[in-house]
């Protein structure tokens, strides 16, 4: 991503991740030797396999550097929404980027 065509990018309308995001089938074994690799012996079941820079700030969706596998913030219940606090930063984040107001 460059500031030249942020536009064309993470800021386009329509959306920009569901466009990059890989699918679960390739990222299900993907998931399985990350989490090894990491020495994560937890539940895959509350897990998200996330992107150290999201998607919405232009990180790669399939760098294995950018990819781990993240166990839901303490306390979270399943089905009661976001399973990490970080994941709303990466939202204003974004909103900020794309309005300016962050290069």
């Amino acid at each position: 991503m460059t500031q030249a065509n942020l536009e064309a990018t993470i800021c386009r309308k329509g959306g920009y991740t569901k466009n990059v995001r890989p699918s679960e089938s390739v990222t299900r074994k993907e998931k399985q030797l990350n989490a090894a690799s990491y020495g994560y012996k937890d539940s895959f079941g509350g897990a998200e396999y996330d992107h150290l820079i999201s998607l919405q700030l232009g990180g790669d969706p399939n760098d294995a550097r950018n990819l781990w596998v993240e166990p839901a913030d303490p306390g979270h219940q399943p089905g009661s929404g976001v399973n990490n606090k970080k994941d709303p930063v990466e939202t204003k984040l974004h909103t900020a980027v794309c309005s300016g107001k962050v290069r």
